[in-house]
């Protein structure tokens, strides 16, 4: 799973050169909301001659928009995947899945609409994550700053992904670029709540990012000991020395410690 997807807008050449080097687990290229209306044109063309070379995601308009059209008109194919924005209802997948078939995509939660939606958009099969999109639903839901409010939201994407079989949620970008500590703390309550990777803005964003979403070695540590007592009770519930009972839905998640510390 990746840990960081860092966005870069369409329009800007200089931006599309850097953002593959700049450490990301994943890019995202951007036809939305950081690209100016009257540098819609150009930054699709940029980005649909970007990803003929490389790979990422293309975070198009709004679905059902002409814009949107244009947009999978012109990168559905050569693009890795397609991350849908603003998604509110199940309608809006199916508009962007029939046209980038066999495309991943992710589908960004930005509304109170798209929150009560959230089971029904996760279970489609071309859904492979959702989304966070704090900012524009803080402002939906007309609530203050900070974790607490997007706290039931987070949990409830996480729910919603767990339960259509999907990877987990990923966490919305943090937009204040000089407060790492901040960052680093939204990031763990984030991955505490179930969510795992976060959207970027800033390559100075990755390091905090990566170190948060990568597992310690006390985690790696923990795990070892778990898989290895689990498979020396031959799958039986066993208790370990420090007095911790592991039975198998404790073994199956020190695995996929292991297994994500392994990639």
């Amino acid at each position: 799973m990746n840990r960081s997807y860092l966005f870069a807008p369409g329009h800007n050449l200089n931006l599309l050169g850097k953002v593959f080097h700049a450490g990301a687990d994943a890019v995202i290229l951007d036809l939305e909301d950081a690209v100016p209306p009257s540098e819609k044109r150009t930054a699709r063309a940029n980005v649909a001659s970007v990803v003929t070379t490389r790979t990422a995601w293309v975070r198009i308009n709004a679905p059902g928009t002409g814009l949107a059209a244009a947009d999978l008109h012109a990168v559905a194919a050569s693009a890795h995947g397609i991350r849908i924005p603003k998604v509110e209802t199940l309608d809006d997948v199916h508009w962007v899945a029939a046209r980038a078939p066999e495309k991943p995509l992710i589908c960004a939660i930005e509304t109170a609409k798209g929150v009560a939606n959230a089971f029904d958009i996760a279970d489609h099969p071309a859904v492979t994550h959702l989304a966070l999109g704090g900012i524009d639903l803080q402002k939906d839901l007309g609530t203050g700053d900070g974790d607490i409010p997007m706290q039931y939201v987070r949990s409830h994407l996480v729910v919603a992904a767990r339960a259509a079989g999907i990877a987990p949620p990923i966490d919305s970008v943090y937009p204040h670029l000089d407060d790492n500590d901040g960052l680093i703390r939204q990031a763990a309550h984030s991955r505490s709540l179930g969510l795992f990777g976060k959207s970027a803005i800033h390559p100075a964003q990755l390091t905090a990012i990566h170190a948060t979403f990568t597992s310690g070695q006390d985690d790696i540590d923990w795990a070892r000991e778990v898989v290895d007592a689990f498979e020396k009770a031959g799958g039986a519930a066993v208790r370990l020395p420090g007095g911790e009972f592991v039975d198998l839905p404790v073994a199956e998640r020190a695995q996929k410690i292991l297994d994500a510390a392994r990639t």
